[in-house]
């Protein structure tokens, strides 16, 4: 993962913060305990009936999670990643790099409010997003780089340079 250094310059210059994948696949694991729990509880308010398991899941998610939008961009020496975050600040989102995989959280905390009315139906944004992407090449995961400006994320990962067949001659004798 990152050198501890490299985590401190991250830190200092504002961007966003790099983390070990196994605590954001922790709090994926999480994230998706709570989206089964608030989809059960769609079902049980339905009375158990059950045949829409489905669309209790994907209500439960647009109910927990923000979409992230991203465009991802490749050229022989890196992929440049944009994700559209606004209103998140940097300490506020997470990512972590390894060869072939990047992972994306952001959470911005809020004001606990204190609610007297049952909510029946919401579109309202929320607050946390998650977001793993695959990669087609292996990247150089101390090499990542992430800034946001005007509520989009950037991030940089640079690739592994492939390793060219070396000739070998066959000497005699």
């Amino acid at each position: 993962m990152q050198t501890q250094k490299a985590m401190q310059t991250a830190e200092s210059t504002s961007s966003p913060i790099f983390v070990e994948a196994e605590k954001l696949l922790e709090q994926m694991q999480k994230l998706t305990q709570s989206v089964a729990q608030r989809a059960y509880e769609f079902f049980e308010e339905r009375g158990r009936m059950i045949g829409h398991e489905l669309e209790d899941w994907f209500r439960a998610e647009a109910e927990l999670l923000r979409p992230l939008p991203i465009e991802m961009k490749e050229d022989e020496n890196r992929f440049t990643v944009r994700a559209e975050v606004p209103g998140f600040k940097a300490e506020e989102i997470k990512i972590s790099a390894e060869p072939r995989q990047l992972l994306i959280e952001g959470k911005c905390e809020k004001a606990e409010q204190e609610e007297t009315e049952k909510v029946v139906y919401s579109e309202r944004r929320s607050n946390h997003f998650c977001r793993s992407l695959h990669l087609a090449a292996e990247i150089d995961p101390a090499g990542v780089s992430a800034s946001i400006k005007d509520g989009v994320l950037e991030i940089v990962l640079p690739k592994v340079p492939e390793k060219q067949p070396v000739g070998v001659e066959v000497k005699v004798g």
